[in-house]
């Protein structure tokens, strides 16, 4: 297999989830690591090596960049457990990644990285503005996750996927985001469940 290097940020739960999604593979994987609270990945090697859209996560396949945290996750994962044989299964735990990415991420993880890493008193008027909203959106999707896991352990076939990897990131941390965990006591036991996995490695 040609050699996997990660470009990312510890700090950034789309990363975390690709090295995630390794470690549980036991597959190898190289790190390089940006601040990009410190502009790294919008400096021209970057762009002009990396990702020209200046974002993180990107996993490099030998002398191939794939940006998009999912998408790299679906190549790591492809063949294996962590993805369903089952033709339904499949477009299933996509459409639970898909979610993770226009309902979940947007919000859970903007709430987060303002809050946590940027600061209110940072904000600017516009983002302050959206704080309501986002954490309005952001319990909407806890809320469908809640439902989801209260009638079944994972949410593709029965068991882990790189659906339940992809969701686990930032919902894991959300209360640094202002989000209430004991609101959601399904997703409290499934957030156990993955980390009772054989292999599993926490975040940094």
């Amino acid at each position: 297999m040609e050699r996997l290097t990660l470009h990312e940020d510890p700090r950034s739960g789309n990363c975390y989830k690709i090295k995630l999604t390794a470690a549980l593979l036991g597959q190898p994987i190289d790190l390089r690591q940006y601040d990009i609270m410190q502009g790294d990945t919008r400096r021209p090697e970057f762009l002009e090596t990396v990702n020209a859209n200046g974002r993180i996560p990107v996993l490099q396949i030998g002398d191939r960049f794939l940006p998009e945290s999912n998408a790299a996750c679906w190549y790591l994962a492809e063949g294996s457990a962590l993805v369903p044989d089952d033709r339904f299964d499949r477009a299933d735990m996509l459409r639970w990644m898909f979610f993770e990415q226009y309902n979940h991420e947007p919000n859970v993880a903007t709430l987060r990285f303002w809050l946590h890493f940027v600061g209110q008193a940072n904000l600017t008027e516009h983002q302050r503005s959206q704080i309501v909203a986002k954490r309005a959106a952001g319990e909407d999707a806890l809320a469908v996750m809640e439902e989801k896991l209260g009638r079944n352990d994972w949410f593709v076939a029965n068991r882990v996927t790189i659906a339940d990897i992809a969701l686990y990131p930032y919902t894991h941390v959300c209360e640094a985001g202002g989000f209430r965990l004991r609101d959601y006591p399904a997703v409290c036991a499934w957030l156990r469940r993955i980390e009772a996995l054989e292999r599993y490695i926490p975040m940094e």
